[in-house]
């Protein structure tokens, strides 16, 4: 006959409770980082929307759309100085539009912890106008 476990309870509550702690904070951290980079993949993508009309508009008109989109997104340093350039090459019909980011986000994790969040991209996009 097997030996009675009937003087082991709780055994297994202590790393119940670990686990569960350990999924409470990834989650938590992940409610902290996940908008972050997702705002500044959606800021990427609507440059590189932007870039293609290159032809269509100039280039304060690029930066003004750029930096309402961050607004609307809530990333302040990409819309800073310096943090966002763009430049052109070749003739208003035909050429290349090249936008480059470069800003530093700090996400603070419940003032445990600051992670801060380097977005250094370059698009280059051709662009043509069929007018």
């Amino acid at each position: 006959m097997a030996p009675s476990r009937t003087r082991e309870r709780g055994e297994g509550r202590i790393g119940c409770i670990l686990t569960l702690l350990a999924l409470a904070a990834a989650v938590a951290v992940g409610l902290k980082v996940v908008p972050v980079y997702y705002s500044n993949s959606s800021l990427v993508e609507t440059a590189e929307e932007v870039a293609a009309q290159a032809g269509l508009y100039g280039i304060p008109a690029l930066q003004a759309r750029l930096r309402a989109k961050a607004g609307e997104l809530g990333i302040p340093e990409a819309a800073a100085d310096g943090a966002m350039t763009i430049a052109t090459t070749g003739s208003k019909n035909l050429g290349t539009c090249t936008i480059t980011f470069d800003y530093t986000r700090v996400v603070d994790l419940y003032g445990f912890y600051s992670l801060d969040i380097a977005t250094h991209k370059v698009l280059t996009r051709p662009y043509m106008d069929a007018r």
